[in-house]
């Protein structure tokens, strides 16, 4: 059963609508800055996930249909017909899972940083049993080291502490349940029939979803995708954020 997702919807009400749908152990402040830049030509709406920032915490283990789901029901409660997506890495997952089955409600795709598979589940696996034992925020402070380069964060102490926060409170529950539904993902056979156009970022140096093998597969997957590979690791919307932002505004426009 789908759940009410928090979000957050800005913007002019007669633009064109975008969605920002962000990684797992963010919250919709993950996107802040993309929001100045991006409502002054789109009505943007940043969700969280269910499991994440104050979306409600429906029991596990999720899939990835449950989340796009809840994605739809959100659509339509707001009277949403089509909507443009940009989602980051299970963003857009999520983003991918919608464009294939409900393909109707996109009007264009933006992938950051994400994977239609994961062929070794091991640091799955491992996630979980960590997050079973001890939670979530033990964690916070490695898996944010994957989301920026070393110099970067070096020099963004603070965002990257506020990433880690994110990290941390994100419920338990929640956050094992994604896990779950990251390790059995794939999505590969459906890349196909993704008929809306499709713009994948990739970060250069992110060991999370690296190019090869992943954005690589997806752009080959996906009819007519275009890559493009930034200068950055995981979170390459906040490294990267003003090409990030021009690329996910110039793509949405189209």
């Amino acid at each position: 059963m789908a759940v009410d997702l928090h979000h957050v919807d800005e913007g002019p009400r007669d633009a064109p609508v975008l969605v920002l749908s962000g990684s797992l152990g963010s919250t919709l402040e993950m996107w802040r800055p993309q929001v100045a830049p991006l409502t002054e030509r789109f009505r943007v709406i940043r969700l969280d996930h269910r499991g994440h920032g104050g979306s409600p915490v429906p029991p596990g283990p999720y899939a990835m249909a449950d989340l796009a789901d809840d994605v739809l029901a959100l659509l339509d409660r707001l009277g949403l017909e089509r909507v443009a997506w940009c989602g980051l890495s299970l963003g857009g997952m999520v983003g991918m899972y919608l464009a294939s089955e409900a393909p109707e409600r996109i009007t264009n795709l933006t992938l950051c940083c994400t994977s239609s598979n994961f062929p070794d589940t091991t640091v799955w696996k491992e996630r979980i049993a960590a997050v079973s034992s001890g939670g979530t925020a033990p964690l916070a402070d490695g898996i944010v080291s994957r989301w920026f380069t070393p110099d970067w964060a070096a020099a963004h102490p603070d965002v990257v502490a506020e990433a880690a926060g994110w990290v941390a409170r994100t419920p338990d529950a929640g956050y094992l349940a994604c896990c779950q539904a990251l390790e059995v993902w794939d999505h590969r056979d459906r890349l196909g029939a993704i008929t809306a156009p499709t713009l994948v970022i990739a970060g250069s140096a992110d060991p999370s979803t690296p190019v090869e093998p992943h954005a690589r597969t997806i752009a080959e997957g996906i009819p007519d995708a275009r890559l493009e590979v930034l200068p950055a690791a995981h979170l390459a919307t906040i490294e990267v954020a003003e090409d990030a932002t021009r690329l996910i505004a110039e793509h949405a426009a189209r």
